[in-house]
């Protein structure tokens, strides 16, 4: 039984062949609308400045697929967000393009997620809000997201875990700080706000690897937490004091006491972090 192609083989089988020159025109690109639901918020100045370069010198090799505006003769684009932008950016006055009929608004979100999760290089929290969305929209199912796509239900399931991040990590992966390898370790730690800062900051400062960053989340996962190590002490003005030290200083402070010989340890996450604490011990 031959296998049906799916999505993921390629966005032609999406969108069909557009190579026929009978099947585009040139358009004014003022005529041209973004998407209503274009999945990409990012777009890296950079690539966009040497894709312009490239379509001054080339043309746009590929033509954009857009929809008609049936109230304003317009056209709203489909695919093709990245070409768009570098064609304004070149000084482009008309674009290549073939008109596709999208029947509503529901085909349109479709295949502006699809288009983009198959075929640009949106950053894995891009990718799992359009996948959510995708869901959200159309009621479908992981398998059926897979599916979509081309791609494997675990895939799907790992990358909408990533939505479980709070918002400063996502940003972190957005802005290329973290990587979704780090985004997938810090997982571990989301019902632990305090420990996730303190880890994020950790690898951060460090720059530390991937799997650096998974042995120290499992390290510290294993390790009491501050509050754990509170409620080991018996001696209230030591409870007191490890409270107030930690509030002092806005980190971790941790009292060990054994028959009236202790310690004092005082966590710090970069170099910055510890010159502010030399700063409040020394004027202290």
């Amino acid at each position: 039984m031959a296998k049906q192609p799916a999505l993921g083989q390629g966005v032609s089988l999406l969108f069909g062949d557009f190579r026929d020159e009978n099947k585009f025109f040139q358009c004014k690109i003022e005529r041209i609308h973004p998407n209503r639901f274009q999945p990409r918020l990012h777009f890296d100045d950079d690539l966009l400045a040497e894709l312009a370069d490239s379509i001054r010198e080339n043309g746009v090799i590929q033509p954009l697929i857009v929809k008609k505006i049936a109230e304003t003769g317009n056209f709203e684009l489909v695919a093709g967000e990245r070409r768009l932008r570098a064609a304004k950016i070149a000084g482009l006055a008309e674009i290549p393009v073939v008109v596709m009929n999208v029947d509503c608004d529901d085909h349109l979100l479709e295949l502006a997620l699809i288009e983009n999760v198959q075929r640009t290089d949106l950053n894995a929290i891009e990718e799992a809000e359009a996948y959510q969305k995708l869901i959200n929209s159309f009621g479908y199912t992981q398998e059926e997201t897979a599916k979509k796509v081309g791609k494997k239900r675990s895939t799907i399931t790992n990358m909408l875990r990533l939505l479980n991040l709070p918002e400063n990590i996502k940003e972190d992966v957005i802005n290329a700080v973290l990587t979704e390898g780090h985004a997938r370790a810090l997982l571990r730690l989301v019902d632990v706000p305090e420990l996730l800062t303190h880890v994020r900051n950790e690898v951060v400062s460090k720059q530390l690897s991937v799997r650096q960053t998974e042995n120290l989340v499992k390290k510290e996962s294993l390790a009491p937490t501050a509050e754990e190590e509170t409620k080991k002490q018996t001696n209230p003005k030591i409870i007191e004091l490890s409270k107030k030290m930690t509030s002092h200083f806005g980190t971790r402070v941790k009292i060990s006491q054994h028959h009236g010989r202790g310690r004092v340890e005082i966590e710090y996450s970069s170099l910055n972090e510890l010159d502010r604490l030399c700063v409040l011990l020394l004027n202290g």
